[in-house]
């Protein structure tokens, strides 16, 4: 293999050993969480909720951003709303934060790209609001359509202004949802019963699924036109923003109405101003802003423009439910029971999986042999996964992770894991790809997994299956250990041209400070002999064992 400095294989080549003590962590998938920072009036259940399952939680209303950053590198989790946000600068001093919850549906006050750089997740309640936000959605379309607040103000201050607010109805009308999920999809059977045809687009609900709940699927080109009102239920992503605006308000009917309780940003303001007093746009139900509170007076003040303060979950409710769903949620991550609302760690969900456990750990554990076996991964490094066997024809997403994890494990001052792997992976330029075959290579066993990692031109292969629940070394470059080698504790990996012949001379090197508790050997080929020994303790040096080997490494699996 290589000695020195050297990467590229060759059983003769001789030199000193490069010592490598890698260390891997596997099925580990629960975490500790001691404490959790509670912020922005979240309902006090969740406090209690936490606290009852042994999780200290310490509730404040509200932090400003530099009280924020001294008291977040106490805390293992923070739950907030919408007013906090855990931007970058929070998330880079928060050592020890494991996990931020939101206690609602949007996280656009949340950096999750810093948190899963860092390895943190972060979990949302994806249906606590879905109730409140299409009911305040539906009453701002009623309200807008029959100039409700405009006639009430107008009474209020004395006038009877009955001729002022002639209303249209909305049975008959075409009502165009962009966003077909939960709410969507409640505002869809809502108004239905109001006697509107609804339609709608979705990047992920398929058309055979909008049908279920009577709503036709379309694309945007077709949608804009047919549609008299439109609600927009959609995070704010890069390609939600302006998601209406100067482009697509031509596009519309004149006079189209339109209803925002998802996120301000998707509908551009200024367009939508700009529409509103050509006439384009016939009115707006704006219940988020693109700055909250907004700064916006023209749109705000616009005689057909009809808003509210961000109150689409600001129901009992809702607050109650999102309160306890995060608390409830973090608990059940903790016990290792399930990840529901984590929208950045779908390897680790998968990882938590009873039937996946295993193979999250061997996926982990090839990981840690290829690093063992090439050395220190780099932007030149190339990785392959592949599975084999029926079972694994979906595993590809978890494993790649997994097998990242190993190669990785002290790549990050948070601790490589199964949220950050694809990250880091990403920012040092490992290329990492995964594919599928459906039989395993003989003699290897179904189903199994194989790892080809390739740095500077030189490749090697490793493979391995889950047996009795636990990982197994099948192979390496080829040479195959026919009863399987158990992928667990101090490992030590060699090769020699000697084969089995060896071991007795090894043995005799290692049994002076060490004890030997498991031995597997491959059968001798032109390219030498691997052989894999547990042993009770790692080696403070693999040195005095080059005289016996050509290529020697240890790392631990616990």
């Amino acid at each position: 293999m290589f000695w020195g400095s050297e990467t590229s294989y060759s059983p003769t080549r001789r030199g000193h050993c490069i010592d490598r003590l890698h260390k891997i962590s596997s099925n580990k998938m629960a975490f500790t969480l001691r404490n959790v920072l509670i912020l922005d009036n979240v309902a006090s259940c969740c406090a209690q909720i936490l606290q009852d399952n042994g999780i200290q939680a310490d509730s404040v209303a509200k932090l400003s951003k530099e009280e924020l950053l001294a008291r977040i590198p106490n805390y293992d989790g923070v739950i907030v709303r919408s007013a906090t946000k855990i931007t970058a600068d929070v998330i880079d001093v928060a050592k020890n934060l494991k996990i931020i919850g939101r206690a609602g549906t949007g996280v656009d006050n949340i950096d999750v790209s810093a948190a899963s750089r860092h390895g943190i997740i972060v979990m949302n309640t994806p249906a606590g609001n879905t109730l409140s936000a299409a009911e305040h959605t539906c009453a701002m379309m009623c309200a807008m359509s029959r100039y409700l607040p405009q006639g009430h103000m107008s009474l209020k201050e004395g006038r009877w202004d009955r001729k002022l607010f002639m209303g249209n109805e909305l049975n008959g009308k075409t009502l165009a949802i962009v966003g077909l999920g939960k709410i969507g999809k409640e505002v869809a059977t809502r108004m239905q019963s109001f006697g509107m045809t609804t339609i709608g687009y979705d990047p992920i609900i398929p058309a055979s699924e909008a049908a279920e709940f009577n709503t036709e699927w379309m694309e945007l080109e077709q949608l804009w036109s047919k549609a008299d009102y439109i609600t927009v239920h959609t995070p704010l992503i890069p390609q939600t923003r302006g998601l209406l605006g100067e482009k697509t308000f031509p596009l519309c009917k004149p006079g189209v109405r339109v209803i925002n309780v998802a996120r301000g940003g998707i509908i551009d303001e200024a367009a939508l101003l700009k529409a509103l007093e050509s006439g384009q746009c016939g009115g707006a139900a704006l219940d988020v802003f693109e700055q909250e509170p907004p700064t916006n007076s023209a749109l705000i003040q616009h005689p057909k423009v009809v808003c509210t303060p961000h109150l689409g979950a600001s129901t009992e409710e809702a607050q109650l439910r999102v309160a306890m769903e995060i608390a409830e949620q973090m608990v059940d991550a903790v016990n290792g029971k399930s990840l529901f609302g984590a929208i950045n760690a779908h390897a680790l969900s998968n990882a938590l999986k009873p039937e996946t456990k295993p193979l999250v750990s061997l996926g982990e554990c090839l990981g840690a042999v290829a690093t063992a076996l090439c050395g220190q991964v780099t932007n030149q490094t190339q990785v392959q996964v592949i599975t084999y066997g029926d079972s694994l024809k979906q595993a590809g997403s978890y494993l790649g992770a997994a097998v990242t994890v190993g190669l990785l494990r002290n790549s990050t001052s948070n601790g490589m894991n199964l949220v950050n792997a694809g990250v880091l992976a990403k920012e040092i330029g490992i290329q990492i790809a995964t594919n599928h075959q459906d039989c395993s290579p003989v003699p290897l066993t179904s189903p199994c997994v194989s790892v080809v990692i390739t740095v500077n031109g030189a490749s090697h292969k490793i493979s391995g299956s889950v047996m009795n629940g636990s990982p197994v070394l099948l192979e390496i470059d080829d040479a195959v250990f026919v009863s399987g080698v158990m992928l667990q504790g101090n490992m030590l990996v060699y090769n020699t041209q000697a084969g089995a012949a060896a071991f007795p001379a090894i043995a005799s090197v290692l049994s002076a400070s060490n004890q030997i508790l498991s031995y597997g050997t491959t059968p001798p080929s032109n390219n030498g002999s691997w052989s894999a020994i547990q042993l009770a303790s790692p080696l403070p040096s693999v040195d005095s064992l080059k005289q016996h080997a050509s290529f020697a490494a240890q790392l631990s699996l616990s």
